[in-house]
């Protein structure tokens, strides 16, 4: 009797670079936006968001692109992350700093596998942050990961296109793999689409909102519980049905809160 083969999946399955967008939050000099766009066309991603950013578009910016003027020409330009990442079903924010609560952290090679993995049809954000300061915690608990790069920790100073490089070449070598892949944990294509940010973010408002009511939180102290629930959430990667059901079931924990 042979041996059981591994599952695959199918070619559709591997990594996609078109679905991939880069954002970038805040930026504050333009010729670093305009680096950050060569770094992605030199690796096969066009799909650019920036976030407020202090001065674009802008001479600088194109003149550093040095021929990526098509990445930074369809650029979108949105007032906050919430646009941004909106439709996205995998959010991953590049982060340096450690923090006092535990998150899930990949490094890049980790990261292009984790995003391989990610079921094909769905966007992904990688979110960069201020030059200065990156991204704030606020900002990165909107993440299912982090991503950090492992530089010489005696002068780990990466610049902002430098870090966009780095990443976006671990997807390239990633996505240039043809061999099939083993199948996820289940065995089988997952059978709906991830959860978008836009509706995570809905059931994390009507998930606070229901904790205020049967008070659990208390809204001038909240510490840190809400960010313990996203990461619970965020870590479980949810499907849109699964979190419609979430949603359904605040939704009608209220309607019982409501009656009495």
């Amino acid at each position: 009797m042979s041996e059981p083969q591994p599952a695959t999946v199918s070619a559709h399955s591997e990594l996609d670079l078109s679905a991939i967008r880069v954002v970038l939050v805040h930026t504050s000099h333009s010729g670093n936006i305009g680096a950050a766009a060569r770094a992605m066309k030199t690796m096969g991603l066009s799909d650019l968001a920036l976030v407020s950013p202090n001065d674009f578009p802008s001479d600088e910016a194109y003149a550093r692109s040095s021929g990526a003027q098509d990445v930074l020409d369809n650029a979108q330009i949105v007032e906050s992350l919430d646009d941004a990442i909106a439709e996205c079903g995998l959010v991953v924010g590049a982060s340096a700093r450690s923090r006092s609560l535990p998150w899930p952290m990949l490094d890049p090679r980790q990261l292009a596998d984790r995003v391989a993995d990610h079921p094909a049809g769905s966007k992904i954000a990688l979110l960069f942050g201020r030059e200065k300061s990156g991204l704030t915690n606020e900002e990165l608990a909107r993440c299912h990961y982090h991503v950090n790069i492992p530089a010489n920790p005696d002068y780990s100073s990466l610049n902002l296109a430098q870090a966009v490089q780095v990443l976006a070449y671990e997807l390239r070598m990633r996505a240039l793999v043809n061999e099939p892949r083993p199948a996820g944990p289940w065995g089988v294509d997952w059978d709906q689409p991830p959860a978008r940010a836009d509706q995570l973010e809905g059931l994390f408002q009507a998930w606070e909102k229901t904790l205020v009511e049967v008070d659990f939180l208390d809204p001038t102290n909240p510490r840190t519980l809400m960010n313990k629930v996203r990461r619970l959430i965020l870590r479980a990667q949810p499907d849109e049905v699964e979190a419609n059901i979430l949603r359904g079931f605040l939704t009608q924990v209220d309607k019982s809160l409501r009656k009495r």
